[in-house]
């Protein structure tokens, strides 16, 4: 997750008087509305929990007003502060900081504490309405879920609720992973747009950890549902005489042999992202990115319109990188963001050991870009468990002072439809070759604009590689 605070209001106080707000983004969306004294109050409390050689240094109160200057200053200092303590995976980590967002989130968007009803969609367009209250966290709408389609708890950590924006051409672009410092319930309505919605999705990319889902009636559902929905969006390649295998099993109700095949196919279990733009093997080329099996995958229409492949392997990325920037919206005029409407550029980069001595940076320009990033921290969290000998399997904690009540009835997961007719128009699709890797070797810029995201990953799976790796 990537916080900013990329502008402040002057607001009206209870008894009529004025003060500064400071407005923190996440992903480039507001997230909350907080004055300094509010975020000094976490400091203190952080301070307290975790002592002073632990939590970042807070901006200083002044004495008199602030001038114009002033507050940009204490807004750029205060934006640094919450970069740094969200990337402290102590700080970021713990309840006092998240809670503080959760309260602040639900206080900005001024919608009370109360029983709901709330839609999480499987992939299959199924609904599952569960009673929540507005104020229940991620993991408590998870579990929600869960008791509704009677998943066991030792299953729930293998899911996760995703934010995703459903197109008129039926496509889907997945937004975000929900976090346990946001309200879902508040997250979805306060975008106040009906394409948005809440997905339930596996949440692991080693498809060996399938067998462990599979083993339950309703984590079996589940994935069959998945795994359907991504053979007809397209995110998992099959030919004709795969499909005609699959629709076979399906119409023999044999849900485990049909993933078992599936599992044998191009792309499964990759999340598929929007068209976009990079700078390889050339820059502005057009290119599909799909993120799964410890890689990006990399669709490249080059400037003379042929289609190559290629993949990046996050044990060969040393590190990466998000920014963003602010551009103005095109209207057909040059002026900067001072004097119109300005929207946020995001950008990807990956430094990538391209051969044995030579590394290489690789730049996305996409809205999805921290969703991309996302993905690739997740992918080597899974790694370096899987490392340590250790396993993702892990029960979902229960909070006895939790909101959470069992529904009234357990709601089945209903089989998707059969399978339509494979996709014949698809283009040709040429290998990405060693020869289009002698890209010139190039950094991102170091500048110091306040826009940019402040948020530097290093690979700890890199450490791993050696020269047959290469």
């Amino acid at each position: 997750m990537h916080f900013s605070i990329p502008e402040t209001e002057v607001r009206s106080g209870e008894n009529g008087s004025t003060y500064v707000a400071y407005n923190i983004h996440v992903n480039g969306v507001l997230h909350c509305r907080v004055r300094y004294s509010q975020l000094l109050g976490l400091h203190e409390q952080l301070r307290k929990e975790y002592g002073n050689n632990v939590v970042p240094t807070f901006p200083p109160k002044k004495i008199f007003t602030l001038t114009p200057a002033e507050v940009e200053q204490r807004r750029e200092q205060l934006e640094k502060y919450m970069q740094a303590v969200r990337q402290d995976p102590m700080l970021g980590g713990s309840e006092t900081f998240n809670s503080f967002l959760r309260k602040a989130q639900q206080e900005t968007q001024q919608i009370p504490t109360e029983e709901v009803h709330l839609e999480v969609y499987l992939l299959n367009g199924q609904k599952v309405k569960v009673i929540i209250l507005t104020s229940d966290q991620t993991e408590d709408v998870l579990e929600a879920v869960a008791l509704k389609l009677d998943l066991p708890d030792d299953l729930v950590g293998y899911f996760s609720l995703f934010l995703i924006r459903e197109g008129k051409d039926g496509g889907c672009t997945f937004v975000r992973k929900l976090q346990e410092f946001e309200l879902p319930y508040v997250s979805v309505t306060s975008l106040r747009n009906p394409e948005y919605r809440i997905v339930l999705r596996k949440s692991y990319w080693d498809s060996a950890y399938d067998s462990d889902v599979m083993d339950n009636r309703v984590g079996l559902n589940l994935l069959y549902a998945q795994t359907v929905s991504d053979i007809e969006r397209n995110w998992i390649l099959v030919n004709k005489d795969q499909h005609r295998q699959l629709k076979s099993l399906q119409e023999k109700g044999s849900k485990k042999e049909f993933i078992h095949l599936a599992q044998t196919l191009k792309y499964f279990g990759y999340i598929k992202f929007d068209p976009c733009i990079t700078d390889f093997p050339e820059k502005g080329c057009h290119v599909i990115v799909s993120a799964g099996n410890n890689e990006l995958n990399f669709h490249v229409k080059l400037p003379n319109d042929q289609i190559k492949e290629g993949s990046f392997k996050v044990t060969r990325m040393r590190c990466w990188r998000v920014t963003s920037s602010q551009v103005p919206v095109a209207n057909g005029t040059a002026n900067g963001c001072g004097s119109g409407k300005c929207e946020v550029k995001l950008e990807l980069a990956f430094e990538y050991l391209m051969s044995k001595d030579r590394l290489q940076w690789v730049t996305i320009t996409s809205p999805q870009a921290i969703m991309m990033s996302i993905c690739l921290q997740s992918m080597v969290d899974e790694l370096m468990v899987k490392k340590s000998g250790g396993s993702i399997k892990k029960m979902l904690k229960k909070r006895h002072n939790g909101s959470i009540r069992r529904s009234d009835s357990q709601q089945a997961v209903k089989s998707p439809p059969l399978l339509d007719s494979p996709d014949t128009n698809r283009e040709p699709v040429v290998k990405l070759g060693s020869k289009l890797t002698s890209v010139t070797l190039r950094g991102i810029s170091t500048s110091n604009s306040a826009n940019d995201i402040n948020n530097f990953h290093g690979n700890y799976a890199f450490e791993g590689i050696g020269d047959d790796d290469l």
